[in-house]
């Protein structure tokens, strides 16, 4: 690591520490540059808006925390009438894959023609006051040439409110030009997601105790959602089912009697991703990494109903409880 990397991760730290330790402070909003604008030109809200809204993918998150903080730049572009500018996911692969950025406006291209960037206070998206502020400090530069960036991992719960525009962008990319495509055709394609562990570039990362403990499913409930499914749903095509995990397959081994079972170990995080995505029928886990998937995929998506995401009230959408069960009348309905 150079001399310049290591000054500029420490500085990202310390800032994240510092807000994180006065963010239910009064004071917290004037650690900001763009507050203490907004104090000084309350009145400026003549002129046309030229500001643009990005929100950075967090570099040290797996690739679903990086597309919650996207969705949430573009959200919220939206939500506060600006115009949405595009910041690079961790690795030139996923920005790739995704295909998010094509065709909108880069951030380093709007410095280079000198916009210059102001970062916004986190706020709460169900607090009345809070979102009032952004409002407000964003009026403030009405006229100016601004980026405003979101302050890291901002919140937005609702992450379906983008979906028509999620399935545009990755459809159309690039990417999907030489996409090999695993299932079987002729088959109805059921995908599991079985979270376990945390794998980001090739490298583990270690949770704690308290964080497995409200991401944890057991076998014994993806096994009881997946039977639900084989003795319930009604398809003409032969049933094939794919298990996508970090875990040995051998922790699998009771998934065998379901028929034709694969255990997909030799595909990396992307085909794993591309996969969840197209499986005609996705049981997602505890996990940004199969809840991004879902938002994506045209099939039918079963859900374990307490996650930190919500999910949108549609028929393709259904809800498991922790023991493993849900409405299997459901299942048909989504089919037509």
């Amino acid at each position: 690591m150079t001399p310049k990397l290591f000054i500029s991760k420490a500085k990202a730290k310390l800032w994240l520490y510092i807000v994180s330790y006065i963010r239910e402070k009064r004071v917290y909003p004037y650690i900001y540059r763009s507050s203490w604008h907004y104090l000084l030109h309350k009145n400026q809200s003549k002129g046309t808006r030229t500001c643009y809204y990005a929100a950075r993918p967090n570099p040290g998150a797996g690739i679903g925390h990086q597309m919650a903080n996207w969705i949430a730049g573009y959200w919220f572009a939206r939500q506060f009438e600006l115009k949405f500018a595009h910041l690079p996911f961790s690795t030139q692969k996923w920005e790739d894959f995704l295909g998010f950025g094509e065709g909108e406006t880069k951030v380093d291209e709007l410095i280079k023609a000198g916009y210059k960037t102001r970062k916004l206070p986190l706020f709460n998206e169900n607090n009345k006051s809070e979102v009032d502020l952004i409002k407000a400090i964003i009026a403030s530069y009405t006229g100016v040439k601004v980026v405003f960036i979101a302050e890291q991992d901002q919140g937005y719960k609702n992450q379906y409110g983008v979906i028509v525009d999620l399935k545009r962008k990755f459809n159309s990319a690039a990417a999907r030009k030489n996409e090999k495509n695993s299932y079987k055709p002729d088959h109805f394609n059921i995908a599991v997601h079985v979270r376990r562990t945390v794998i980001i570039e090739g490298k583990v990362i270690l949770e704690d105790e308290a964080s497995q403990s409200l991401r944890w499913l057991s076998n014994d409930y993806y096994e009881k959602v997946l039977k639900q499914v084989l003795d319930n749903i009604q398809v003409a095509k032969p049933i094939s089912i794919y298990i996508f995990s970090t875990s040995k397959s051998e922790e699998f081994a009771e998934f065998a009697k379901y028929g034709d079972v694969r255990f997909c170990s030799d595909m990396d995080e992307y085909a794993s991703f591309f996969h969840l995505i197209k499986a005609d029928l996705l049981i997602t886990s505890k996990s940004s990494f199969s809840y991004k998937p879902a938002l994506i995929n045209d099939g039918i998506k079963i859900c374990p109903r307490n996650f930190w995401h919500s999910y949108p009230d549609r028929k393709d959408w259904i809800l498991c409880e922790n023991d493993g069960t849900f409405q299997v009348k459901k299942l048909n309905e989504a089919l037509k």
